[in-house]
Formats: C-alpha cells, sequence, structure tokens
C-alpha cells in the first residue's frame, strides 16, 4: 500500500502536463521529483527483498515477454492490445 501511495505522490507532480512539458521539469521540481522516485525505489526493493525476487531479473524476463507480445513490427506507434493485432 505504500508503494502505491508513494507512486501516486509522484504522478501528483505531472498530472495536468503535456509530455513535453513533463521532459523539462525545473531545478526545484526536479528534486521534489527526484525524491518521490526514491521513496517508490525504496518501497519496491523491500518488497522484492522480502518475497526474494531479483528485481533486474524480473525486469530481464518481463522484456522478454512483452519482446514475444508486441514485436516491433506490429506494435510501434500504436498503443493496440497484444490481442487485437491482426493475425499474419
Amino acid at each position: 500500500m505504500a508503494l502505491i501511495a508513494e507512486a501516486s505522490e509522484l504522478l501528483e507532480h505531472f498530472l495536468w502536463m503535456t509530455e513535453e512539458q513533463s521532459r523539462k521539469i525545473k531545478n526545484g521540481k526536479l528534486k521534489e521529483v527526484a525524491d518521490e522516485i526514491g521513496d517508490v525505489l525504496i518501497y519496491l526493493m523491500r518488497i522484492a527483498d522480502q518475497l526474494r525476487i531479483d528485481p533486474l531479473d524480473a525486469a530481464r524476463q518481463k522484456l522478454l515477454v512483452n519482446a514475444r507480445k508486441y514485436p516491433v513490427n506490429k506494435a510501434r506507434g500504436n498503443a493496440t492490445k497484444c490481442t487485437e493485432f491482426p493475425r499474419t
């Protein structure tokens, strides 16, 4: 629950911004965002530690799964769910 709370606090900094605005955050605000990212990472690492999950390995495995589900030639440039890709 704390992870979600901290992720929500991170999200608040970006609420109502365009993508371009979110990439140009200024110094004081950037420090606040960095603090929230730190909080999210701390809770995520704590969960991983308690469950004995290597988070980097989990991310690698998830990237492999996503690469199979969302091949570049079908997924690039759109938000189509993998189950909606045209059959070829």
